[in-house]
């Protein structure tokens, strides 16, 4: 079995089984990334096509420092945030109002994979500066930056996002306690 490094190598010296081998060992991790920063699979695909496509042209500048899914990953989500841009000067952003709910541990009584089904709904800006924030961990500044927006931007788009899953996650559980009374 290969290495991470001999595969990276084969890639660099354009084997076609070493890229296959490197899209095989990746890109199931790298597709959930990209799926969390868009509304459908299709899309996820393209960002994950663009990203691979990124990640061999860009094989050189890794230089083993630090782990190479992190910089895979950094790319994927470099790729999802110019696909958002370029979709931000077609798309309006959807104005919501902020909006209070009382139950905190509205996100605990959901799987992961029905959270990310909710929060792939989110609109477009509100769900970049959640995932970037919430699940990638990069600060309000970093957000800012990245996307072109300030930091007070990012912080009320984050807690605008909290607040749309919080109602969403609340009226999904309310809708099934009233069918499991119904039964």
């Amino acid at each position: 079995m290969n290495t991470i490094a001999d595969i990276i190598a084969g890639c660099k010296k354009g084997k076609r089984k070493s890229q296959k081998e490197l899209y095989d060992m990746f890109s199931g991790k790298m597709y959930a990334v990209c799926l969390r920063y868009t509304s459908n699979a299709d899309e996820a695909k393209d960002i994950l096509q663009d990203g691979f496509v990124k990640v061999f042209t860009n094989l050189n500048t890794f230089n083993f420092k630090g782990s190479f899914e992190g910089w895979v990953r950094r790319i994927m989500i470099n790729t999802a945030i110019a696909c958002y841009r370029t979709k931000k000067n077609i798309y309006t952003l959807e104005i919501v109002d902020d909006m209070e709910t009382g139950n905190d541990n509205v996100f605990e009584s959901l799987s992961a994979e029905e959270l990310l089904k909710i929060i792939r709904k989110l609109p477009s800006q509100y769900k970049m500066v959640f995932n970037l924030y919430a699940i990638e961990g990069y600060s309000h500044k970093e957000i800012s930056e990245m996307l072109g927006i300030t930091e007070s931007t990012s912080k009320s788009d984050l807690s605008r996002a909290r607040a749309i899953l919080k109602a969403k996650i609340t009226d999904e559980t309310e809708t099934l306690a009233k069918v499991v009374r119904l039964s």
